[in-house]
């Protein structure tokens, strides 16, 4: 018998023999009171134990991402690392990017500063966060927090035609227990020096077919029961806002979503990979989509 059982058929047994005298109605309320401090701190013990749990999740995931293989040292001669660190009292920026050699080609240089003006937007950032800053009612505890902007990469080539780069971003905020995450991707022709969408890879109006398989495959995850309890699936209008969010290589497309999109931040996944036999019917068949390669 579990020990909340235990407890409530004590407080019964009570509650029909606590009546027959008064003498004894210290005693019974002592039981009582006990009785209730136990569940209380049984409570206790189980909420501690579900938020371990899902600390532990959170840094499965974070490792997991972290750890993900790319082709960055394949790359090395094409995409040079770079990075930008700034500590101030308030908040820390850390940025490492890729920035596409412009030696082997002049035109990369549309990367490079598309690059430097939507993600390396350092100004941009600071003030997001001093703006944020300037909602707390309580200046004392607003400056207590010191928050963190982290932005890292993962960069994949297809057929030597096509670059496809992950920015994963880890933020802390003031007064969060952990960092939330969000994504990023860009895919660039190497050939054309242009970047390419959603419409360059998929049919026209092809969402609403690929939103299905992408959520047959998250539900085959959620029913494994592994990791994916707590998650569900993609909506319309989510599709629709992340549709641009994917990454290629030779044998898959991996579509990623922003914490608590598709899954809560503390279980399931941060995106969903689909391999390339699945996306046949939905592929867009012309010489320049690097998939049809």
């Amino acid at each position: 018998m579990k020990l909340v059982e235990k407890i409530f058929v004590i407080l019964f047994f009570i509650a029909l023999t606590g009546c027959k005298s008064d003498p004894d109605k210290k005693s019974v309320e002592k039981v009582v009171n006990d009785s209730m401090e136990i569940l209380e701190d049984s409570l206790i013990v189980s909420e501690k134990d579900i938020e371990l749990k899902k600390q532990q999740t959170i840094n499965i995931k974070r490792e997991e991402l972290i750890k993900k293989e790319d082709e960055r040292v394949e790359l090395q001669d094409l995409v040079i690392s770079k990075s930008f660190f700034k500590e101030e009292d308030l908040y820390v920026l850390d940025f490492k990017y890729p920035y596409l050699n412009e030696a082997i080609k002049p035109s990369y240089i549309n990367f490079n500063e598309y690059l430097h003006k939507y993600y390396i937007d350092v100004k941009g950032v600071e003030a997001q966060i001093l703006e944020d800053k300037e909602l707390y009612c309580d200046t004392l505890r607003a400056n207590s927090y010191r928050e963190k902007r982290k932005v890292d990469y993962k960069i994949y080539n297809v057929n030597e035609q096509l670059i496809s780069v992950l920015f994963y971003k880890e933020n802390y905020y003031s007064g969060a227990m952990h960092p939330s995450y969000t994504f990023d991707c860009l895919n660039f022709d190497l050939n054309r020096s242009v970047f390419m969408n959603y419409e360059d890879f998929f049919i026209e109006g092809s969402e609403e077919e690929l939103r299905t398989i992408l959520n047959e495959l998250l539900s085959e995850k959620i029913a494994s029961g592994e990791l994916f309890y707590d998650c569900w699936e993609i909506s319309a209008d989510d599709f629709f806002e992340y549709k641009n969010n994917f990454v290629v290589d030779d044998t898959a497309v991996e579509f990623y979503f922003d914490d608590c999109v598709i899954c809560p931040s503390y279980t399931g996944t941060y995106s969903i990979k689909i391999p390339l036999e699945m996306l046949l019917p939905v592929l867009k068949k012309y010489n320049l989509n690097p998939l049809m390669g």
